[in-house]
């Protein structure tokens, strides 16, 4: 896909079938769920897959071993889209096997003789991300993502930009990194990538002071720019810490679709923003009469559900 034809659509994008545990991405279920995303109007499909490695400090990533979704699973699912008409992206995203979350994942600054190094975990993260470039490029991938939320691993630019330059000798797609929220003025490397994306998960309250600052934070790169995720839980109290799956609370529909409708109205005033990959469409969706009872961030059966709908019928405007 070519910059010009990006820069003329609205990514009207959903996240689909994360984490990728293997076994979940083929079968009735996995069609089916992929079916009734489209129903939604959407155009983009990002691809969620993970692997594990053992925890933060490890510089080994087995992605090839369970839970990961295999090649085979990964090259179905990528068809499977394309064929429902979709644009894809995949998403190949490093876990740490032991919960603690990947934007953790740190080693010395300056490397100390015995202890796990950033060289070490590069390595292993360059073999990783290369192994599904190249599936990517195969499969007719318009877009890889090539890293998300990995905070700590920003402040390597060196080694980002070594990466993104031997990802393209294998890829010839349009290439985006998924900063966390509030990190998008920290990068240093977003000239290296074709797309600025990151993670919206911001208090329905600050959209609008969030969107300032993040116009202001990219500006100089004259880069697109999009949600790569953005979403809130069907959950009391959520609309305020989108980003807090864990938060208590009980389910609530009504919070969501609050939250969806602040977030699209304050966002379709930006027309520097391109559009969104939605957090979450997973492979296998629970029953439409359980909608009720689940509070994560899946939209399928709930008030939320209409709202994305419409948006993303109307081409992302309010």
């Amino acid at each position: 896909m070519k910059m010009e034809q990006f820069n003329k659509e609205k990514i009207n994008g959903m996240t689909w079938g994360w984490t990728g545990v293997r076994g979940t991405w083929e079968g009735p279920d996995a069609e089916f769920s992929m079916e009734a995303m489209t129903k939604l109007n959407v155009n983009w499909v990002a691809l969620g897959l993970g692997a594990e490695q053992a925890t933060a400090q490890s510089t080994s990533i087995p992605y090839q071993d369970e839970p990961t979704v295999t090649d085979a699973e990964v090259r179905g699912a990528i068809r499977r889209a394309k064929g429902l008409g979709l644009k894809v992206c995949l998403k190949p995203v490093v876990n740490c096997a032991d919960g603690t979350w990947r934007a953790h994942i740190n080693f010395f600054d300056h490397e100390v003789p015995g202890e796990p190094s950033w060289a070490q975990w590069f390595a292993s993260y360059e073999e990783f991300m290369l192994h599904y470039a190249v599936i990517a490029e195969e499969e007719g991938c318009e877009m890889l993502c090539i890293g998300c939320e990995m905070v700590q691993t920003d402040k390597r630019d060196k080694e980002w930009r070594a990466l993104i330059v031997k990802v393209r000798t294998v890829y010839s797609g349009l290439i985006t990194y998924n900063c966390d929220k509030y990190q998008e003025g920290y990068v240093t490397w977003w000239d290296a990538v074709d797309i600025i994306s990151s993670s919206g998960y911001y208090p329905i309250d600050e959209w609008e002071q969030q969107l300032d600052r993040v116009e202001s934070s990219i500006a100089g790169y004259n880069k697109p720019f999009f949600f790569m995720e953005a979403g809130c839980p069907s959950r009391e109290g959520s609309p305020q810490r989108p980003n807090d799956w864990s938060l208590p609370g009980a389910p609530s529909g009504e919070e969501q679709e609050r939250y969806y409708k602040a977030m699209f109205e304050a966002c379709s005033r930006r027309s520097w923003m391109q559009g969104f990959m939605l957090w979450d469409w997973p492979a296998r969706l629970y029953a439409p009469q359980d909608a009720g009872s689940n509070d994560d961030y899946c939209m399928y059966a709930k008030p939320a559900e209409s709202v994305v709908h419409d948006y993303y019928g109307r081409g992302g405007e309010v």
